[in-house]
């Protein structure tokens, strides 16, 4: 198993200032947060002396608690809109499917659904 390295990144005007908690000393920043994995890795192998694939790194962004409890919302709502989407196919294939099986045609079936017979053919095909 892999060690594992936390960088905690803090916001510093148009930066993200990153230390590594397990490596006292060792800091590094970004302008991107999506750069921060990338660039604590490089500061820990640097430091360690060893590949940067040699271990794992969690970023962990320092933000307000009010931030945190909107993005914890954000991403709590897309999950269930991606699970409801889902369902929603699913139940949308099997109903064009019996649909055709009992002998509608594909654009009857299209109309039932609110979908073109082009999109019944292929989730029936």
């Amino acid at each position: 198993m892999k060690p594992t390295y936390t960088a905690v990144c803090e916001r510093a005007e148009r930066w993200w200032a990153i230390r590594i908690e397990e490596l006292p000393g060792v800091f590094t920043q970004v302008r991107r947060l999506d750069q921060a994995e990338a660039m604590a890795r490089d500061a820990i192998a640097q430091m360690l002396g060893v590949p940067g694939t040699t271990f794992e790194v969690d970023v962990e962004p320092v933000v307000p608690a009010d931030l945190r409890q909107l993005v914890a919302e954000a991403r709590t709502a897309r999950s269930r809109s991606e699970q409801a989407s889902g369902a929603a196919a699913r139940a949308t294939r099997v109903a064009a499917a019996e649909l055709v099986r009992r002998g509608l045609t594909l654009r009857e079936a299209g109309v039932l659904l609110g979908l073109s017979h082009q999109r019944i053919a292929q989730l029936v095909g």
